[in-house]
C-alpha cells in the first residue's frame, strides 16, 4: 500500500482572484471573510474566536456535568457546578431584581467624608468593584526575586482616556451619559439625568489625569517604587490607611509599591479634595452598578449590553446565557476546569512536538543574534545569556491552583462573585514576602492565547491554542512553523522588543544594551512605527493604526515571522519539505502565517480596538510579511505589487 500523503495543514480556501504579491491576507482569507457572517453575539470573529468556541463548548460540557449537584460538598467539581448553576438560575435572579445593589449603595450614601468613602471603596474593591486605583502583584521588576504590589490608574467607564477628550468620540460620550441615565431610571434613582451628568463630570476629571496608552506601556516610566509613607506624601488626599483597611490588606503588604502613573495619583489626590463628597458618592454608586450589572436581572443586563456591546462594539446580540456562565466559571475557577479539560483534550505527543518547535526557534534566534548588523558583541553576549535562560511552559501547569478557601453557594450568584474576588485578592496579597512561584500560570489551559512574562523570562502556551491552524501535531512542518512556530517566535521576541529588551536574563529591569545598540534598535522601531501609522484596518477604512501603541506587538510579529522562517529552514536541514497542494514548503509557511490572522470585525469594534489594543488589525498583522525579503523571493514580489517594499523601506530587526 502506498504511504499516506502528509497533511499540508492549510485550512484556508485560497482566493485565486487576489495575488499573494498584492495582499497576502486577502489571498489567504478573503474567501472566508466574504462568505462568513460575524455571529450576532460577537463584535469580531476569526481564527482565535473559532478556537475559543471549541474551547467554550468543551468547558460547557465540563461545567454542565458538574452542575448536576452530585459531586461531594467542598470538592472543586462541586464548586464549579454550583457557581455555574447560580448563574443559570434565572428565576432566582429575576426574583431578586436589583436588590443586591441595595446594601453597597446604602453603605456609600451613608458616608460622611471622602475618607469614609475610600474605606467603602476598599471594601468594594475586595468584592470586585474597581475604584479609581487598581492593584496587582507580581515580581518586582528591579528585584525579580521578590513580589511587590503594582498600582495602576482606573476609575473610568469608557475604554480609554481619549474617549473623554477627542471630538471623534463626542457621540459615544453622549450615548454613555444617556446609558447611565436609563440605567439609573430603571433602578429607581432620583434625578437620573442629573446623576448621569455628575458621574460623567467625575469620570472626565479622572480621565484628565490618565496617562495615554503609549505612555502606559513604557517599562521605565511606569516603574516608580515608593514606600507606603512616600505614597501618602505623594497623594495625601487619598486616605491609604482607610482604603487598605477596607481592602483587608495584610499588614506590610503595601509597605513597598510600584506606581505606574505617579502624576495620576497626584491629580486624583487633588480631585478628591476639590470635588464634593456627593459627586464622589454618585461616581462610586455607578461603579457598583456597572460592575454588578452582568449578574442582575434581565432589565439591568440588557441596558448594560445596549451600551457596552451594541454602541461601543456594534455587537447586535447578547451572548447566550450559558456562554456568559462559562465565562464566569473560567474567571473564578479556571484551573479547576483546566484539570479536566487537559485530560480530555490535550494529547501528550502534542507537547513533545511543541518542545521540538521551541528548541528550533531558540536555535534560530541564537544564530540570528550572531549575524545582526546592529547588535554589538557586548550586547550579543547578554542577549544570548537571556535566551539561554528562557523557560518554556506548554499545555498546563505542573502544579494546580488550590481553591479550597473559596466558598461557593448554589443559590447566591452575587455573593459568589464577591467571594471569588475576595479569594483572588487574598491569594495575590498573600504572595508578598514569600518566594517567587515559578510554577504559576497567568492563563488557564483552555485559553486560546499565549504570553511572555518579562520578570519570569518565560513563554507560556496553553493547551487550547495548540490546535489548527496554529498547530497540528500530524501535519507537515511548513504550516506549523508559519503558525505556532511564528507565534513562539513572537513570544520569544517580546523578550527583545522595545520594552522586553529592557529586562535582563534574570528578569530584572536592567539597561543591558550599549547606548549605541539602543539607538540603532530605536531607529528601527521608529521606522516600524511610521510604517504602521500609515496602515488601516480592513474593517474600518480611513481609521489609522497607532504605530506607537502597537510597536511592541509589531516587533513581536515581525521577529516571530522572521525567526519562524529561519527555524523552519533549520527543520528542513534534516527533512526537506515536499510540494503539497501545488505549493512549495516555503509558500505554505507564509500561508500558515496569514491564516492565523484570518478574521473580520464590525466597524465600531475595529475603530474601538485601534484606540486601545496594542495589537495591529488582523490584515496588518498578516501583511507584515512584506518586510521580509524571503517572502518577496518566495512569491516573486516585484516593484508595483501591493506587497512590495523597497529594500530601504523594509524593517528587519531580527
Amino acid at each position: 500500500m502506498p504511504a499516506e500523503a502528509p497533511k499540508s495543514g492549510i485550512i484556508a480556501t485560497l482566493d485565486p482572484s487576489i495575488r499573494p504579491q498584492d495582499d497576502l491576507f486577502g489571498y489567504v482569507n478573503h474567501q472566508w471573510v466574504k462568505d462568513t457572517e460575524i455571529p450576532s453575539d460577537r463584535a469580531r470573529y476569526g481564527t482565535f474566536d473559532r478556537l475559543r468556541e471549541q474551547s467554550e463548548q468543551a468547558v460547557r460540557q465540563i461545567v454542565e456535568a458538574a452542575s448536576s449537584g452530585t459531586a461531594e460538598d467542598g470538592t472543586e467539581e462541586r464548586k464549579v457546578g454550583d457557581l455555574y448553576a447560580s448563574f443559570m438560575d434565572t428565576e432566582a435572579i429575576e426574583r431578586l431584581g436589583s436588590t443586591p445593589l441595595d446594601a453597597p449603595i446604602e453603605r456609600i450614601r451613608g458616608t460622611k467624608s471622602v475618607s469614609q468613602l475610600l474605606g467603602v471603596a476598599g471594601e468594594l474593591a475586595r468584592t470586585g468593584v474597581s475604584g479609581a486605583v487598581v492593584f496587582y502583584v507580581t515580581a518586582d521588576a528591579k528585584n525579580p526575586q521578590e513580589y511587590v504590589v503594582y498600582l495602576e490608574q482606573a476609575g473610568i467607564g469608557l475604554p480609554d482616556e481619549s474617549y473623554y477628550r477627542e471630538e471623534s468620540y463626542a457621540e459615544v460620550r453622549d450615548a454613555y451619559v444617556a446609558h447611565i441615565a436609563r440605567q439609573a431610571e430603571g433602578l429607581g434613582f432620583e434625578d437620573p439625568q442629573g446623576f448621569a451628568e455628575r458621574v460623567m463630570e467625575v469620570e472626565t476629571r479622572i480621565a484628565r489625569q490618565h496617562w495615554d496608552v503609549v505612555a502606559t506601556r513604557d517599562a521605565i516610566k511606569t516603574y516608580n517604587k515608593h514606600t507606603l509613607a512616600e505614597l501618602k506624601e505623594r497623594a495625601p488626599g487619598y486616605d491609604w490607611d482607610v482604603w487598605l483597611e477596607g481592602l483587608q490588606a495584610p499588614g506590610g503588604s503595601f509597605a513597598q509599591v510600584v506606581v505606574h502613573e505617579p502624576s495620576f495619583l497626584e491629580g486624583l489626590s487633588t480631585a478628591l479634595q476639590e470635588i464634593g463628597l456627593p459627586l464622589w458618592q454618585d461616581w462610586l454608586v455607578w461603579r457598583v452598578v456597572t460592575s454588578l450589572a452582568p449578574y442582575l436581572n434581565e432589565q439591568v443586563v440588557d441596558e448594560n449590553f445596549d451600551f457596552f456591546g451594541k454602541t461601543l462594539s456594534g455587537t447586535p446580540q447578547l451572548r447566550e446565557r450559558w456562554k456568559r456562565g462559562v465565562g464566569l466559571v473560567e474567571d473564578a475557577l479556571g484551573e479547576a476546569v483546566g484539570k479536566i479539560y487537559v485530560s480530555q483534550h490535550f494529547p501528550p505527543h502534542a507537547k513533545e512536538r511543541m518542545l521540538q518547535l521551541v528548541d528550533n526557534l531558540v536555535e534560530a534566534y541564537r544564530r540570528d543574534f550572531d549575524d545582526l548588523p546592529w547588535m554589538s558583541p557586548q550586547t550579543r553576549e547578554k542577549a544570548l545569556d537571556k535566551l539561554g535562560k528562557f523557560r518554556t511552559k506548554i499545555g498546563y501547569p505542573d502544579k494546580w491552583r488550590d481553591y479550597s478557601a473559596l466558598e461557593v453557594h448554589r443559590d447566591d450568584l452575587v455573593g459568589n462573585v464577591a467571594r471569588a474576588s475576595a479569594f483572588e485578592v487574598d491569594r495575590e496579597l498573600g504572595k508578598i514576602g514569600g518566594p517567587i512561584d515559578r510554577d504559576e500560570w497567568l492563563m488557564s489551559p483552555q485559553t486560546v492565547n499565549a504570553y511572555y512574562h518579562p520578570m519570569m523570562n518565560e513563554i507560556v502556551f496553553p493547551a487550547a491554542i495548540l490546535q489548527p491552524p496554529f498547530f497540528d501535531a500530524d501535519a507537515d512542518d511548513a504550516v506549523n512553523y508559519g503558525g505556532i512556530g511564528a507565534v513562539i517566535g513572537h513570544e520569544i521576541g517580546h523578550g527583545f522588543d522595545d520594552q522586553g529588551s529592557r529586562f535582563a536574563g534574570d528578569g530584572s529591569l536592567t539597561d543591558w544594551w550599549t547606548p549605541q545598540d539602543r539607538e540603532r534598535f530605536d531607529a528601527l522601531a521608529q521606522k516600524l512605527i511610521e510604517q504602521f501609522n500609515q496602515e488601516e484596518p480592513a474593517d474600518s477604512p480611513g481609521t489609522k493604526v497607532n504605530g506607537g501603541l502597537t510597536v511592541g506587538e509589531n516587533i513581536g510579529d515581525l521577529g516571530g515571522l522572521t525567526i519562524g522562517y529561519k527555524a523552519y529552514q533549520i527543520a528542513q536541514e534534516t527533512a526537506p519539505a515536499p510540494e503539497l497542494d501545488g505549493l512549495t514548503g516555503d509558500q505554505r509557511f507564509f500561508i500558515g502565517w496569514a491564516q492565523v490572522w484570518c478574521g473580520k470585525a464590525r466597524p465600531e469594534e475595529a475603530k474601538r480596538l485601534v484606540a486601545i489594543d496594542p495589537h495591529a488589525p488582523m490584515n496588518c498583522r498578516a501583511n507584515v510579511a512584506r518586510n521580509l525579503r524571503e517572502f518577496q523571493e518566495v512569491f516573486g514580489v516585484a516593484e508595483g505589487d501591493g506587497m512590495y517594499l523597497a529594500p530601504d523601506d523594509q524593517v528587519r530587526i531580527f
